[in-house]
């Protein structure tokens, strides 16, 4: 089967924002323009990588599509990581880490639950991968506590910062190898949420070498858009008088996150919670257990900013409730839109406390 009218429409706007993406970072454009447009393309992108995993989710399953969706994501913001680093931007890398945890858990999976909420009222999903993923995520937070307390505390190992946040970042990564089997294998089936929209009509699904070509070109794509929206981000927020904290967690790590922000969204709408569920928490436990550490330990060698695991305070006690927030949500098995208003009340008040820097 091929591509339908919309998924060409699609790819043609894409393809367009790409072009305009490239002439603003190029040719000069002002201030705050090349921004703008490095977002929407950014956004573009997603919805592309988006539909073309959701063209796979029947023939791959739940599990494995979270996974492979979150970590052609998270790639962007492991991009951004770099480039920020090496233009000495820590404090928007940190809050981008941070930010884009929040985001996915609070945002994007309070959307997604009032939603399908509001549509299909209370929706169910295999606990047991769920409770899994936010468990993980509580464990990782727990983990960023250690070098953070010594540094706030002052402690003897706040002197070597850089080698116990090594230390903790290659325990995050094998966590992260340890947990990948699980996350791929099926899930239980239950009542709702099965693979189809409402109705019973499925979607029209691409061939898959279609979708794989296209998942490999927008993840390109994704890439050298990250590196025009690293350029563009200090002019802007310099033009804007927006802090470097306040655009990490919340601007840098929506437009980052915007392949969860669309499909996750989408799936819920549509009833299909187990995946949409699978997508958005794999992206911030894939943020915590991979992109963090992997940040840390190439800053060490690829020159630029050195990135530690020390955060902030404030951002630590956010990440906390956050995890805690998440497994208490999902515990059950299931979800309702007054779930998804409190997470979405909590990620407005956030972000209203880092507003200032």
């Amino acid at each position: 089967m091929g591509l339908g009218k919309g998924d060409r429409w699609l790819i043609g706007v894409s393809t367009l924002l790409l072009g305009a993406a490239a002439l603003t970072r190029y040719v000069p454009a002002g201030r705050v323009l090349p921004f703008v447009v490095a977002a929407a393309a950014l956004a573009s992108v997603a919805a592309v990588v988006g539909r073309a995993v959701d063209g796979l989710g029947d023939r791959l399953g739940s599990g494995a599509t979270g996974v492979l969706q979150s970590a052609l994501g998270n790639l962007p913001e492991l991009l951004f990581g770099i480039f920020a680093l090496r233009k000495g931007l820590v404090s928007v890398v940190e809050g981008t880490l941070v930010g884009s945890i929040l985001s996915n858990v609070l945002l994007v999976l309070g959307l997604a639950i009032v939603v399908g909420g509001a549509r299909h009222g209370t929706q169910r999903f295999a606990a047991e991968r769920a409770r899994m993923m936010a468990l993980l995520l509580l464990l990782a937070v727990a983990i960023l506590v250690v070098p953070t307390g010594t540094a706030q505390l002052q402690l003897p190992a706040a002197a070597h910062e850089p080698a116990l946040s090594a230390i903790a970042s290659v325990v995050l990564l094998a966590l992260f190898v340890l947990a990948i089997p699980p996350s791929l294998r099926p899930a239980a089936a239950h009542a709702a949420g099965g693979g189809r929209d409402p109705g019973g009509v499925p979607r029209a699904a691409w061939p898959a070498g279609t979708a794989i070509g296209l998942l490999a070109a927008s993840a390109i794509a994704a890439a050298a858009v990250s590196d025009w929206f690293v350029a563009s981000l200090t002019p802007a927020l310099s033009t804007l008088h927006i802090s470097q904290t306040f655009a990490g967690l919340v601007i840098v790590a929506i437009a980052g996150n915007a392949v969860e922000n669309v499909v996750g969204i989408q799936l819920a709408a549509r009833d299909r919670m187990d995946y949409a569920l699978s997508i958005v928490l794999q992206s911030p436990l894939q943020i915590a257990l991979a992109v963090a550490p992997m940040l840390v330990l190439l800053s060490g060698v690829l020159g630029g900013a050195r990135l530690t695991l020390a955060f902030p305070p404030l951002q630590l006690v956010a990440l906390g409730l956050t995890a805690l927030v998440a497994v208490v949500v999902v515990f059950d098995g299931e979800s309702t839109w007054l779930e998804g208003a409190c997470l979405l009340g909590l990620y407005v008040v956030l972000a209203a406390a880092f507003w200032w820097g």
